[in-house]
């Protein structure tokens, strides 16, 4: 009989990522799993250049050669960055993921390297659920040639250069009419995504379990132009309304060079993030731990007895 599949992925300029790697390897493989291991640079998005606009690997085939649908779970070691590595990587195969934080915020990972013997005895115990949250399929078009394509978790960002001034984005979401935003930039975020760029640029939080997506100015010359939340059922078709070379990023990780005759395409991926939640997901204590959101900021008066 075959022995079941486990999967680490992890962040191998980081020492302790790869010593706690070579530990947890060595654990699952006496315990009978077979281990397949990989590092997070596979997930990791190219730029392109602007004499070679086409420098991407598509979303299909970004997963390990030794990875494949049968393996049960993968255990991510690295900060918030190998996790959006990790799943461009296995989403396409639905594994889900354990993810131990080894960075700083750890905003996306579900436990500590403190906490990492009672974590891989749940996972080994099954004793551990399942949160999909969604994903999107972003793709850049000139006239119908692909140039570039990435699955991401968290947003699409597509900005101004450096020197240039503000520039015109005509925006199509579903059959709606094309509307026109002039901003330094606009941002298409996932629910996940709404705790990243968006925030900074004013969006609104949206918890993990609303199917929306949501787009988001940079900077915009409007008082009328404001975050907008819609259904994720919508796909988005962005274009540049101005002479001026664009930069599109995703996850802010990689990407490529926006030209006036290119146009952008952003949906709702059909892979989802699988994560492994070792307890009830909580993302209000998640938002209060990491960002401070309900934390009061003045001392509350005590009942103080008149004379």
């Amino acid at each position: 009989m075959p022995k079941p599949k486990a999967g680490i992925i992890y962040n191998d300029i980081k020492p302790i990522a790869c010593k706690v790697a070579s530990e947890i390897k060595e654990k699952l493989t006496v315990s009978g799993w077979d281990v397949r291991t990989a590092t997070g640079v596979g997930g990791i998005l190219k730029y392109s250049a602007p004499n070679s606009p086409v420098c991407h690997t598509r979303i299909d085939l970004l997963t390990p050669a030794n990875f494949d649908p049968d393996v049960k779970f993968a255990i991510v070691l690295g900060g918030d960055g190998t996790v959006l590595s990790a799943f461009r990587q296995l989403a396409p195969y639905g594994i889900p993921l354990l993810t131990i934080n080894t960075g700083h915020m750890g905003f996306l990972t579900e436990s500590y390297l403190s906490h990492l013997d009672e974590s891989i005895d749940k996972l080994l115990a099954e004793d551990y659920k399942i949160e999909e949250r969604s994903m999107l399929a972003v793709r850049a078009f000139r006239k119908e040639t692909l140039l570039w394509e990435a699955l991401s978790l968290n947003e699409m960002v597509l900005h101004r250069e450096p020197l240039t001034s503000m520039c015109h984005f005509e925006v199509q979401i579903g059959e709606h009419a094309p509307v026109d935003v002039a901003a330094d930039g606009i941002i298409i975020s996932t629910p996940t995504g709404s705790t990243a760029y968006s925030l900074s640029a004013g969006g609104p939080v949206v918890t993990p379990e609303v199917p929306v997506l949501q787009l988001a100015p940079i900077c915009p010359h409007s008082l009328a132009s404001r975050a907008l939340v819609f259904s994720d059922r919508e796909s988005v078709k962005v274009f540049p309304a101005t002479p001026n070379r664009m930069v599109m990023v995703v996850d802010g990780n990689g990407g490529c060079y926006i030209l006036p005759e290119d146009h952008i395409q952003v949906e709702k991926s059909i892979y989802p993030a699988r994560f492994i939640r070792l307890q009830s997901p909580e993302f209000f204590r998640i938002l209060r731990e990491k960002l401070g959101w309900g934390l009061p900021h003045i001392a509350k008066p005590t009942s103080v007895e008149l004379p």
